[in-house]
């Protein structure tokens, strides 16, 4: 077995960590779906927050500590439940970030049209063609860029952050604010004008379901907890940091895309630009629109770049005990698991082709969006009770951050962020009726979700049971 045991450097500190946390989770890709719910997408975030967001957080925060071990959420289910189950929990995080990828990158390639070629822009972000070669090309060029280790992956992750997500955010929200303070018309109201949404109306909250999603992936640094230099301290606080800037960039930018843009005015992929470039309009600056665009798209990559080798070091930890074949753990110098790489890239590419055959670049989004979260929110609930068992067969095991309350706020945390995961799954197997216009089949839509579930989790237990793996 080709695997390099050298103690990792220590080459993450506190801001590298916040920012490939805000990086990998407050990305501006899923505001346009809440800006259709107006002041409503208030409720949705904070709910979320309440529910999945923080319980995620602070029971990450615990394992990643007690357990710094390279794999994060495959060593916190394998130590609780066996080597099989373990593998299924990263499994499923690694295969939905696969789903994932052409997600985000969609996103990406929508704003790189409106950065490159603003009057074509909307036909491009429709232009299933278009936004595969995008998507292609950025994905291959993170993975091998990624070849060269951790230490250049943050630097790459920390100018993402900042022109993907601090600059056109706060350049959306404070137009949106100086819009406001003028009096220039707003839509706000229209997109939504009740604080508390009609919970009565499954299909119409379903688009509300991606706010799951878009708060996913705090557990990811995990993965690297043995690269960061004084983790006991820099993890949870990495956590905290990023934590409340990601819910600040969600609320604030959600209802600033609602107040320049009224109902069916934007599409999901590219509804941040469209924004931007109506209010910019007001003071004839659209060209601002256009750098801010650029920005976004930078910061999609910056976003991939820092999700490329965190789920493959997972797989990785499961290949060492026997999950996968020895061929698949071999690393390079810096130690990154390439050949895991390459066939996560495989894998990607497949995905995108598949892309091609929905009628709609929307439609397609949303289907593997809600895919994505499906098998995301599975995981979640694997690790949710990994934390109980682990904490109660194992006391000795204490890191620097414990979750509040002892036992009982640790069964609270975990029963919340777990009634809140299956609230969610169901939640996702109700077409929503906004997609109608896109072409997108509500049959056709719970199939695809039925089966690419079922895949998921019968996919590694297959393999488990062909490796005797327990």
């Amino acid at each position: 077995m080709s695997v390099d045991k050298a103690a990792p450097q220590r080459v993450l500190g506190l801001f590298g960590l916040a920012m490939i946390n805000i990086v990998a989770i407050a990305s501006l890709r899923d505001l346009p779906q809440m800006a259709s719910y107006g002041i409503g997408s208030i409720f949705f975030y904070l709910l979320a927050a309440l529910i999945f967001f923080f319980p995620v957080s602070l029971v990450a925060a615990e394992l990643a500590t007690a357990w710094p071990e390279r794999g994060g959420v495959y060593v916190w289910v394998k130590e609780a439940f066996g080597v099989r189950w373990g593998f299924v929990a990263v499994f499923l995080q690694w295969f939905q970030n696969l789903c994932w990828f052409p997600v985000v990158l969609t996103f990406g390639a929508a704003s790189l049209a409106f950065a490159v070629a603003p009057d074509d822009s909307t036909e491009l972000a429709e232009n299933k063609y278009f936004i595969v070669a995008v998507v292609l090309v950025v994905y291959w060029v993170s993975v091998f860029l990624n070849f060269r280790g951790l230490s250049g992956s943050a630097r790459i992750s920390i100018l993402g952050a900042f022109a993907g997500i601090v600059f056109p955010g706060l350049l959306l929200i404070t137009l949106a604010g100086i819009g406001l303070a003028s009096g220039a018309p707003s839509s706000l109201l229209e997109n939504g004008d009740r604080l508390i949404p009609d919970m009565s109306q499954f299909s119409n909250i379903t688009f509300a379901v991606s706010v799951w999603l878009a708060f996913a992936g705090m557990e990811m640094t995990a993965a690297h907890a043995r690269e960061v230099r004084s983790p006991q301290r820099n993890y949870p606080l990495g956590i905290l940091i990023s934590a409340v800037v990601s819910l600040i960039v969600f609320v604030l930018g959600a209802l600033s895309i609602s107040t320049a843009l009224g109902p069916g005015e934007y599409q999901l992929q590219s509804g941040v630009t469209e924004a931007l470039r109506a209010m910019l309009a007001r003071y004839d600056l659209e060209g601002w629109a256009r750098l801010a665009a650029l920005g976004m798209a930078l910061g999609v990559f910056g976003s991939v770049n820092a999700w490329v080798v965190g789920p493959s070091k997972g797989m990785l930890a499961s290949a060492e005990d026997g999950a996968l074949p020895a061929a698949l753990c071999k690393v390079n110098q810096n130690n990154v698991p390439t050949r895991i790489l390459l066939l996560q890239g495989g894998i990607v590419t497949l995905l995108c082709v598949a892309f091609t055959l929905q009628p709609t670049v929307a439609s397609a989004y949303f289907m593997i969006s809600v895919l994505t979260i499906q098998m995301y929110l599975c995981m979640y609930l694997m690790m949710f009770a990994a934390a109980l068992r682990l904490r109660r067969n194992h006391p000795e095991r204490k890191g620097s951050f414990r979750v509040p309350g002892g036992q009982p706020g640790l069964y609270l945390v975990c029963g919340i962020g777990g009634l809140g995961g299956l609230f969610a799954i169901v939640l996702g197997f109700f077409p929503p009726s906004q997609l109608a216009k896109t072409g997108m089949n509500s049959s056709a839509f719970i199939i695809f979700l039925g089966i690419g579930l079922a895949a998921g989790l019968l996919i590694p237990l297959c393999i488990a049971y062909a490796r005797r793996l327990r």
